[in-house]
C-alpha cells in the first residue's frame, strides 16, 4: 500500500474555508481537523512508512523545517525540478547548524535538537498539505468508532511533537503555514521570508524572521532609484503575498516621498499560460520612457522575464533593481547574463559562511544519507545519471561514479540566505536554552516543565534573544518579531572585472550609501542610464505638468519679455528690463540716444551748418553796411531780428541732437519754439504794417500808427515775450528733466529692446510749444493773402504771402506724418528736416524782402509824400 498525501489538491478549497471558519470557530477546529486527516489517511501499515518525502532527524527536542527543495511542477503536478541553490543549500543549512549545536556542550548541553524537514515545492497550496504534519501530535484523537478496510482498529504511532518551525522560504508560504500553526501555538522563524504583511503581530503572532521585511527593502529600493536620478519606473511583482505586498510597500513609499511615478504595475499570475511573459515585455514597452524596472518576484519567473527580453530584442533597454529574490543568485540569470548586465539587486548583509562551504563540499553519496534528496541533486550538479535498480541509463548521459566532489568537479557558490538559516535555527536554539536554563536549572535533558514545551512561552523566549549570529551582526527581534534592515547592494557586471557576476556597490542601514562610481552598465558604460518620463526643461522653459501623472510634464519656453520665474511658473519682467538670454532672470534695457556720428543726425547737421554759415554771412553782410541807404531802407531793426530767429531755429539742431540732460532740456523747451516765433512776429510785423498802410490810404491821407521802427520792434518783442512767459509758466508747472522711454523701441524680439534717454516733452507737448509759432504763421498767411492786391510797384508782400503758402503746406505734412512715426530717432529727422524746409523758405523770403526793402522804402516815401501834397491843396481849397 501506498502512502498518499495528507490532502490531494481536490480538497484545498475546503481547506481554505475550514482555515477561515477557524478564526471564529477555534475551539472546535482540531477536531474538524482531525476527522479530515483520518479521513484522508491510510490504516495501520502506512503509517510505518510515512513521510517518504520528509527528513527525519531524531532528537530530544524536534524543530520542523520547511525548504523550496523543488521548483514548481508543470498543471496539475505539485513539484518540478530540484533546486540546488535555494533548495539544497538552505536545506543543509539547517543539518549544518543542527550538527554544530549538538556538538556545543554550551549551548543546549545534554539535549539534543532533531528535526522534521519537508519540501514545499515552491508552492503555498502544496506547503499547507505538508505542514499539517507539524500538528499531528497536537491534534485530539478519538479513534474508537474508526476501523480499517478489514473492519481492525487502525494502529497510530505517536507523532514527534515539533515545538518550532525554521522556515518558509516564501512569503506566501510562510503566511499559509503561519495560519495553521498559530493555531496550535507553534512559534515559526523564517530566513527569507520578507512580506510586509507578516509583520502584521495581531494576525502572525507566532510568526518571527531573521530577515528584515520588505518594507524596510522597499526604502531601500525608493532610495535607489533616487539615487540613480530616476523618477518614472514600473513594477512587476509574482502574484502573491512577497510579491505584491513588497511592490504595494514600494509604491506607498514612494507615494509618501514624492518624487517617482509608477508608469504601470504588473503582476506575474501563479500559473503563467504560454506567451504571459511575452505580454508583460510588450506591456512595459508601452513606456518606453520608463526603463527602470522594480522587480519583486520569485527567481523562476525573473529567469523567464529576462527570456522573453531577450527574445523581444531589448537587451540593455530594461534596467531592473531587484529585491532579495534575486539578490546575489546566479540561476535566476543562468543564461540570460547580457540581458540582466547593469541589474541592481538587494539582499539582506550577508556573509559567506567558511564553515558551512567546508562541511558542503565535503558532502558526497556515501556521507550524506539523511538528506533523501541528495541523490537527486548530484545529478543535476554533475549532470550525470546514477544506477538504479530496474531503471536503465539513457547511454547519452553521463554515467555517476560517486567519485565527483562538489566545488571541483562543478561550480559552487554558497546562496545567500544560507547565513540566515544558521541564524534561524540557531535563534530556536538559544531561546530553548534560555527556557531551559529558567525551567529547568541544573537538570540533565529536558526536564518535565518541558515536555510539552508551550509555544507560547517558547515564543517569548524567542523574541527576547539577542546573540552574535553566524556572520558577527547581532540577531534580535522587535515586537513584531522582525529583524533589522540591514543591506547589501549588488550590481550584476560582465566587463572590467577578473570574473563577471555580482559586485557589491553599496549598503543600506537606515540610508544609503551607494558608490555610484563603481556602477556599470551595458557594455561597461559609466553613463548612468535614464528612466524618467519628461527630460529636464532647458533653461528658459517652465514644466507644463501632464494631468494626472506628477513626473510628466512638457516644456514650454517662456517667450516674449517673460523669464523663468521658479521651475513651473514665467513672469514678465519689469518695465525697463528684457530677460536674459537663457530666460533665467532679467536684465536691464540698454539705453540709447541720438548719437552725432548717426545717419539721423549727420544730415540734419551738415544742413544746419550750411544754414547758419548762410545767416552768418548775411549778418556780417549787414553789419557790414549797417549805415549805407540800403540796409537802412530795408528795416534793419527787423531785419536783424528775422535774422536772429533764423539763426536760433538752426541752431536748436544741435540741442535736438545733444545728449539730452536737465540743461539741454531747458534750453529746449525755451528755443525749440522761441526761433520759430521771433521770425513768424518780425513776418508778421512786416505784412501787418504792409497792410495797414495801403489799407489805410484806400481810406484817408492818414498814415497808420505804429509803423516807425521803435513801434515794429515793440509790437515784435511784445509778440515774442507771449512765447517766453509761456516757456518759464512750463517751467514752473513742470520742471525740465530726463525719461528714458521703454516703450518706443520694444519689439517682440527682447533683444532689440531699447530704452530711449530723452527728454520729458510728449509729442502733444512738442507741437503745443510750437502751436503759438502756427497762429503767428497762420495770422501771417491771412495777412499775406489780404496784401495779394496791393499795386504791382509794392510788390514786397508777394514773397511773404508765396513763403506763408509753402510754409504752410510744410507744416500740414509734418504734423500727421510727425505723430504716425514710432521712432524718436525718426521723430527728430522729420523735426529737423521741416525746420530746415521752413528756414529754407524764410530765408529765401527775408532776401527777397530785404532786397526789396529799399524800394519798399522808397515808394513808401513817394507815397507818403503824395499824400502830404494832398493834404496840402485840400487845406488851400478851404482857405478859399
Amino acid at each position: 500500500m501506498t502512502y498518499l498525501p495528507l490532502f490531494s489538491l481536490d480538497h484545498q478549497v475546503r481547506m481554505f474555508r475550514v482555515l477561515s471558519w477557524s478564526n471564529c470557530h477555534s475551539t472546535i477546529w482540531p477536531r474538524l481537523l482531525w476527522i479530515l486527516w483520518v479521513w484522508l489517511s491510510p490504516c495501520s501499515s502506512v503509517h510505518q512508512h510515512s513521510h517518504p518525502h520528509s527528513i527525519k532527524i531524531l532528537g530530544d527536542i524536534t524543530l520542523g523545517g520547511l525548504f523550496p527543495v523543488h521548483a514548481r511542477g508543470p498543471a496539475g503536478v505539485p513539484c518540478g525540478e530540484i533546486k540546488k541553490e535555494k533548495g539544497i543549500h538552505r536545506m543543509e543549512a539547517m543539518l549544518y547548524a543542527l550538527d554544530q549545536i549538538n556538538s556545543d556542550p554550551e549551548l543546549l548541553p545534554n539535549i539534543t535538537l532533531g528535526a522534521r524537514i519537508l519540501d514545499t515545492c515552491s508552492r503555498d497550496t502544496y506547503a499547507l498539505e505538508q505542514s499539517l504534519t507539524f500538528v499531528q501530535a497536537l491534534i485530539q484523537k478519538d479513534t474508537s468508532d474508526i476501523r480499517c478496510s478489514n473492519g481492525e482498529q487502525p494502529i497510530i504511532r505517536k507523532p514527534e511533537r515539533v515545538v518550532g518551525v525554521i522556515g518558509a522560504s516564501g512569503s506566501s508560504v510562510s503566511i499559509m503555514v503561519a495560519n495553521v500553526l498559530r493555531l496550535f501555538e507553534i512559534p515559526q522563524i523564517s530566513y527569507a521570508s520578507t512580506a510586509p504583511e507578516l509583520s502584521d503581530n495581531n494576525r502572525y503572532d507566532f510568526f518571527s524572521r531573521v530577515v528584515p521585511p520588505d518594507s524596510y527593502q522597499a526604502q531601500a529600493m525608493v532610495d535607489i532609484v533616487k539615487a540613480l536620478g530616476w523618477n518614472y519606473v514600473s513594477t512587476l511583482a509574482s502574484e502573491g503575498n512577497y510579491g505584491e505586498s513588497g511592490v504595494d510597500a514600494f509604491v506607498q513609499i514612494s507615494r509618501e516621498a514624492g518624487g517617482l511615478c509608477i508608469a504601470q504595475s504588473l503582476k506575474i499570475p501563479r500559473e503563467p499560460k504560454l506567451g504571459e511573459f511575452d505580454k508583460i515585455i510588450k506591456r512595459l514597452m508601452e513606456t518606453p520612457n520608463a526603463r527602470g524596472v522594480i522587480i519583486f518576484a520569485h527567481e523562476d519567473d525573473i529567469k523567464q522575464v529576462l527570456e522573453a527580453a531577450r527574445k523581444s530584442n531589448l537587451t540593455g533597454h530594461f534596467k531592473f533593481v531587484g529585491s532579495d529574490s534575486w539578490g546575489a543568485k546566479s540561476s535566476p540569470i543562468l543564461d540570460q547574463e547580457d540581458v540582466a548586465e547593469g541589474a541592481v539587486t538587494i539582499l539582506p548583509k550577508r556573509a559567506s559562511i567558511e564553515g558551512f562551504d567546508q562541511y558542503f563540499t565535503t558532502r558526497s553519496l556515501e556521507n550524506n544519507r539523511r538528506n533523501i534528496w541528495f541523490a537527486e541533486f548530484w545529478e543535476d550538479d554533475f549532470r550525470c545519471k546514477l544506477t538504479r535498480p530496474g531503471i536503465k541509463i539513457d547511454p547519452e548521459k553521463k554515467k555517476c561514479t560517486g567519485e565527483e566532489r562538489i566545488s571541483r568537479d562543478s561550480h559552487y557558490e554558497q546562496e545567500g540566505k544560507v547565513q540566515f538559516v544558521i541564524d534561524a535555527v540557531y535563534a530556536m536554539a538559544h531561546a530553548l536554552h534560555n527556557m531551559h536554563q529558567d525551567l529547568c536549572p541544573g537538570a540533565t535533558g529536558v526536564c518535565d516543565k518541558m515536555d510539552p514545551v508551550e509555544g507560547r512561552l517558547l515564543l517569548s523566549y524567542i523574541h527576547s534573544v539577542n546573540f552574535n549570529g553566524s556572520a558577527g551582526t547581532a540577531v534580535l527581534f522587535n515586537e513584531n518579531g522582525d529583524a533589522p534592515g540591514r543591506y547589501d547592494i549588488f550590481q550584476y557586471q560582465m566587463t572590467n572585472t577578473t570574473n563577471p557576476g555580482y559586485r557589491v556597490i553599496g549598503q543600506w542601514t537606515n540610508n544609503l550609501r551607494l558608490s555610484v562610481e563603481e556602477m556599470q552598465w551595458t557594455g561597461g558604460s559609466r553613463q548612468m542610464p535614464d528612466s524618467v518620463c519628461s527630460l529636464p526643461c532647458r533653461s528658459g522653459e517652465r514644466k507644463k505638468m501632464v494631468k494626472g501623472v506628477p513626473c510628466c510634464w512638457h516644456c514650454e519656453l517662456c517667450d516674449g519679455y517673460q523669464f523663468q520665474a521658479d521651475e513651473f511658473n514665467c513672469e514678465m519682467c519689469p518695465f525697463d528690463m528684457r530677460p536674459s538670454p537663457n530666460r533665467t532672470a532679467c536684465r536691464p534695457t540698454p539705453i540709447i540716444k541720438l548719437e552725432w556720428h548717426s545717419p539721423w543726425a549727420m544730415i540734419p547737421l551738415f544742413l544746419a551748418i550750411l544754414g547758419i554759415l548762410a545767416t552768418l554771412s548775411v549778418i556780417i553782410t549787414f553789419i557790414r553796411f549797417n549805415d549805407t541807404p540800403i540796409v537802412r531802407a530795408a528795416g534793419r531793426e527787423l531785419s536783424y531780428v528775422l535774422l536772429t530767429g533764423i539763426f536760433l531755429i538752426y541752431l536748436i539742431t544741435f540741442l535736438m541732437i545733444a545728449e539730452p540732460g536737465t540743461v539741454v532740456c531747458a534750453f529746449r523747451r525755451l528755443l525749440l519754439g522761441l526761433g520759430m516765433c521771433i521770425t513768424y512776429s518780425a513776418m508778421l510785423t512786416k505784412t501787418n504794417r504792409i497792410y495797414r498802410i495801403f489799407e489805410q490810404g484806400k481810406k484817408s491821407v492818414t498814415p497808420p500808427k505804429f509803423i516807425s521802427p521803435t513801434s515794429q520792434l515793440m509790437i515784435t518783442f511784445i509778440l515774442i515775450s507771449v512765447q517766453v512767459v509761456g516757456v518759464f509758466i512750463w517751467f514752473g508747472v513742470m520742471p525740465p528733466h530726463t525719461i528714458v522711454d521703454y516703450e518706443e523701441q520694444r519689439p517682440p524680439n527682447p533683444d532689440l529692446a531699447r530704452g530711449i534717454l530723452k527728454c520729458d516733452m510728449s509729442d502733444l507737448s512738442l507741437i503745443c510749444c510750437l502751436s503759438y509759432s502756427i497762429v503767428l504763421m497762420v495770422t501771417c498767411t491771412v495777412y499775406a493773402v489780404k496784401s495779394r492786391g496791393v499795386p504791382e510797384t509794392f510788390n514786397e508782400a508777394k514773397p511773404i504771402g508765396f513763403t506763408m503758402y509753402t510754409t504752410c503746406i510744410v507744416w500740414l505734412a509734418f504734423v500727421p506724418i510727425f505723430f504716425g512715426t514710432a521712432q524718436s530717432t525718426e521723430k527728430v529727422e522729420l523735426d529737423l528736416i521741416h525746420r530746415m524746409l521752413v528756414k529754407s523758405h524764410l530765408r529765401s523770403d527775408s532776401s527777397g524782402v530785404l532786397g526789396e526793402e529799399h524800394t519798399l522804402k522808397n515808394k513808401e516815401s513817394l507815397f507818403l509824400g503824395l499824400l502830404k501834397k494832398s493834404i496840402q491843396t485840400d487845406c488851400l481849397e478851404k482857405t478859399k
